[in-house]
């Protein structure tokens, strides 16, 4: 197992800096539950989000988009046509692609075959909960619908298993995010645990992580700066009024997280 490095708020701050200069249209494929606040996080960040799902439209869409992002949470056999398309153009145009497997079990073989067929168009970073990354890995895994009831540590030689089958980042996150390559693995630890009981939150963060990846050479890096912000805005949302308040803080932080990060970064 290769040395677990924590990821420092001062490499994510470089990485928002190119993001927010860069702009990038990110083409989301995404949950029907959850494309509205996903949309709004991508422009509380500095990106574009579109939601361009049929499938006469996501190939060319595709090419002028800078990272396409393929959610399964509420697949059907439409979306998942269109999911093939876009992944089919996204490797031809080597446009930058996000997968985020939601759910996928040995109860669901539907869902889980049609993310086993994605993952043969090489995903830039695959994002998922413990569950669902032991899961890919063909491990044992517990999980309750889209919630994992697995540690990410438990996940993380999975992940590196996946990341080197793939030639791809993975993402597992949750209390402790670990990001690998295979043969790196950064850790961020912090967050909250408001972030499980707000519905898009993990759907945006993958959402996130596509923008991050854009117009950057080092995507390991731009992944975990994704997963920080996230972990970071949530710690500074307020959670005083409950969990509809929550939601709104988590954007306001979000939009705001240039500045907390250097302030943090100064402490």
């Amino acid at each position: 197992m290769p040395t677990i490095i924590p990821f420092k708020t001062i490499d994510a701050i470089y990485y928002l800096q190119q993001l927010q200069n860069h702009k990038p249209l990110v083409h989301c494929i995404t949950n029907d539950v959850v494309q509205n606040f996903t949309a709004n996080v991508l422009l509380a960040i500095g990106a574009v989000p579109a939601m361009v799902v049929a499938k006469e439209e996501v190939s060319d869409f595709v090419e002028v988009s800078d990272s396409l992002l393929i959610n399964i949470g509420t697949i059907t056999a439409p979306s998942a046509k269109s999911m093939l398309l876009a992944v089919r153009s996204a490797m031809q145009s080597q446009t930058p692609w996000v997968l985020d497997p939601v759910a996928v079990s040995s109860a669901l073989p539907y869902r889980t075959d049609i993310t086993q067929q994605l993952l043969t168009f090489k995903p830039s970073v695959i994002r998922g909960n413990a569950s669902e990354i032991l899961v890919l890995a063909n491990q044992k895994s517990l999980s309750k619908g889209p919630d994992s009831q697995d540690s990410t540590q438990s996940a993380l030689c999975a992940a590196r298993q996946l990341a080197i089958e793939y030639q791809t980042i993975v993402a597992v996150t949750g209390q402790i995010d670990y990001i690998t390559d295979g043969k790196r693995v950064y850790s961020i630890s912090g967050g909250d645990v408001a972030l499980t009981r707000v519905t898009g939150a993990g759907c945006s963060l993958s959402a996130l992580v596509a923008a991050f990846v854009t117009n950057v050479n080092d995507k390991f890096s731009a992944t975990a700066a994704a997963c920080l912000v996230m972990k970071r805005a949530a710690e500074l949302a307020n959670k005083s009024q409950g969990m509809g308040s929550f939601a709104v803080s988590l954007l306001d932080q979000i939009s705001l997280i240039k500045l907390a990060l250097a302030r943090g970064e100064s402490a």
